[in-house]
């Protein structure tokens, strides 16, 4: 009998396998994660899918650049619409529009490089323990669940809230009870299942997690959380870039830092390791950190 991993993986790899309307228009769906508004890993997700629809096969993403425009409505579809900026001999070019209600709630334009040999250098992985000795987000959410009577009525669903994504803090940070530290975190994380071996759905996949974790990492010298009285977060932008192929059902260390937050906007930056200590992958994402009252 399949897990409920198994069951939450296939469904998110159901919210990926987007709908074709018209060549270059697709039509997705939307998964409710807790919060007020579609999950913006989901968006950009979709919308990578998207694009790459449209590119031939031999291409795989490298880069991808998100503005997070409006909040996303849960209850409604969303379209999106692909522009063919580029079609050249090494590189391809998109542009993605999300759009709900007659409005893009996503714009996004994604780059595709066809594989060539080159020069070759990266950053080192972090020492850090691995994932078999931690314990993962669902379990500390059940030890935090002495706390939940802080977190407002309408986000504490999100708190139980299991997700397809396995994720392995190596410093647990309680965001229902958060303390004061540095702007740094590393996190292992994998697919609670096994994914079909296709690299451009496994580039999809990291596109949907690399948006989990990231923006928190600007909160910790503050002691505030997502789930903090007052506290509105909401993702700006997000960057990212593919280094080499990887598997994201296999264990990959996401290591974040915070360089600054100013004028309720937040900045971290993300490096994403394979277990070889391969980089695979770099995020950097720009989100509102708006205190709207103060806690009393």
């Amino acid at each position: 009998m399949p897990s409920e991993g198994h069951h939450l993986v296939q469904d998110l790899l159901d919210q990926l396998d987007l709908e074709a309307l018209e060549q270059r228009l697709f039509r997705g769906s939307s998964r409710d994660l807790g919060g007020k508004s579609v999950f913006g890993g989901q968006v950009a997700g979709q919308a990578m899918v998207a694009a790459t629809r449209t590119v031939d096969p031999a291409f795989l993403a490298h880069s991808m650049h998100g503005y997070f425009l409006r909040p996303g409505d849960m209850g409604a579809a969303i379209v999106y619409e692909v522009d063919n900026i580029r079609d050249g001999r090494s590189f391809a070019t998109r542009r993605v529009q999300a759009i709900q209600h007659g409005r893009p709630i996503f714009s996004m334009l994604a780059s595709f490089h066809v594989e060539e040999s080159g020069y070759t250098h990266q950053m080192s992985m972090p020492d850090v323990a691995g994932p078999e000795e931690l314990a993962s987000h669902d379990e500390l959410r059940h030890a935090w669940v002495d706390a939940l009577d802080r977190v407002p009525e309408s986000l504490r669903e999100a708190v139980g809230r299991e997700v397809a994504i396995d994720m392995r803090p190596v410093r647990p940070w309680n965001m229902l009870d958060p303390d004061k530290r540095e702007a740094e975190q590393h996190v292992w994380l994998r697919a609670k299942a096994p994914l079909p071996d296709d690299q451009a759905l496994h580039r999809a996949v990291l596109t949907y997690a690399s948006d989990f974790n990231l923006l928190a990492t600007s909160l910790f010298p503050h002691g505030v959380s997502f789930f903090s009285p007052g506290m509105q977060m909401a993702s700006i932008d997000h960057a990212l870039w593919f280094h080499r192929e990887f598997a994201v059902d296999d264990w990959l260390l996401y290591s974040m830092d915070s360089p600054g937050a100013q004028d309720a906007r937040g900045l971290a930056r993300g490096l994403i390791f394979n277990r070889a200590g391969e980089l695979v992958a770099s995020v950097v994402q720009e989100g509102l950190i708006r205190q709207r009252e103060q806690p009393r």
